[in-house]
């Protein structure tokens, strides 16, 4: 959606930059998500200029009807943004947008990033090296017991553990990593004026002393269904994997692990009692199907997690450098060669179609294509005249 500004770090104390106040008063308006947003901002070249167009410019936009176009026209004399800041405040929250320097870096790199990031906590930028442990609501014993034990086990190892602080293996899988003293995220589908359930509040609480508390959904915004699909995205956007243990056929955690598959992370499944099949169909069915490697260790999670597994097999957690330098190659491992190829390619200098096509030995079709896509993932960026150039941050 943008290229990352990080002239916006906030001060201490702070609940928005000034940048910030931008996203926020577009994604208060109804039916503008990230991905109508991201359209918005590549048509008129700016948030700024958004907001200074008329109806009619508005309407001109790709998916931007009447209906919507009036209310991003009136949005920009409104004061809703001022009495959701103040909620913010009142509810102890701080409001991150995309070119926000702590806003997570893996979210930057995903199609559709929430264009506010409502934070109860703290964000580190190890939490880049993370893995997402998801599954039922009701789960067995076995599957509190391996929820707690991937969530104790991966935090002992150093990675920061993200689930959604539902019933069940999310909570235990949050439960594991505070046990073991690590880092670990939760990711809401309401506001954060409330917790959901909410008989997780003391958890709740425990998470934003050693992690954070995480919702895209305006403050006060409760609990509703339809929201938790969304929440699952970014689940799976801040995490380099995701663990499915113990989903029936139809559990929100297939949801999570389909975003994974769709934004290049890696999915692993715990192969459960095929006697239970309302808790494991699901995650035995990934397993069978191809789609989900089968883990019963966090040594066969760390395998196949490539460089960063053998980093954190080091114990080199603390030295961030070295950390998201394995993250951004683990990235690029799991690219196509001819992906792989175009940003050789720019590294040695093409910027234009024709001459990455030259330097790569690929046709333009080919090329055209896969540049939107490493765009969207973070490796190159779009230069004024169609040239092309390396993301420096990664």
């Amino acid at each position: 959606m943008v290229t990352r500004a990080m002239s916006t770090t906030k001060q201490a104390g702070e609940v928005i930059s000034d940048v910030a106040r931008g996203y926020l008063r577009l994604g208060l308006v109804g039916d503008v998500g990230p991905v109508r947003a991201a359209k918005l901002v590549a048509h008129f070249g700016s948030l700024e200029a958004v907001f200074e167009a008329s109806r009619s410019e508005l309407k001109r936009v790709d998916g931007i009807g009447e209906q919507i176009a009036g209310r991003i026209f009136s949005a920009r004399g409104d004061d809703e943004i001022e009495r959701e800041i103040t909620r913010a405040r009142a509810c102890g929250l701080r409001i991150l947008c995309p070119e926000d320097a702590d806003y997570p870096r893996p979210l930057v790199h995903t199609p559709d990033p929430p264009m506010c990031l409502y934070v109860r906590g703290t964000l580190e930028r190890t939490d880049a090296v993370s893995v997402a442990i998801v599954g039922t609501r009701r789960c067995s014993h076995y599957g509190s017991e391996q929820a707690q034990r991937f969530g104790e086990v991966l935090a002992s190892a150093g990675f920061t553990v993200v689930s959604g602080l539902a019933r069940g293996v999310d909570s235990w899988a949050h439960r594991g990593a505070l046990r073991a003293g690590g880092r670990t995220l939760a990711v809401l589908g309401n506001g954060l004026a409330t917790i959901y359930p909410r008989e997780h509040e003391q958890l709740a609480a425990e998470i934003t002393e050693h992690g954070a508390v995480l919702s895209e959904l305006p403050v006060d915004i409760i609990p509703d269904s339809k929201n938790f699909p969304r929440r699952n995205r970014i689940v799976a956007g801040l995490s380099l994997g995701v663990l499915v243990v113990e989903a029936g056929r139809t559990s929100g955690a297939l949801i999570t692990a389909r975003h994974a598959v769709e934004y290049n992370r890696e999915v692993f499944a715990i192969p459960g009692r095929i006697d239970r099949p309302e808790l494991t169909a699901g995650a035995n069915g990934l397993i069978r199907d191809g789609c989900a490697k089968l883990v019963t260790s966090l040594d066969d999670l760390l395998d196949d997690l490539s460089q960063v597994g053998e980093i954190m097999r080091q114990g080199l957690r603390d030295d961030e450098r070295d950390a998201e330098s394995a993250v951004a190659a683990h990235r690029q491992a799991r690219l196509e060669s001819h992906e792989k190829a175009i940003i050789e390619a720019v590294r040695h200098g093409a910027s234009r179609v024709d001459a990455i096509c030259d330097e790569a030995n690929l046709d333009a079709g080919t090329v055209v294509a896969a540049l939107t896509k490493l765009q969207i993932q973070g490796f190159l960026r779009r230069l004024p005249g169609d040239c092309f150039e390396l993301c420096t941050s990664r």
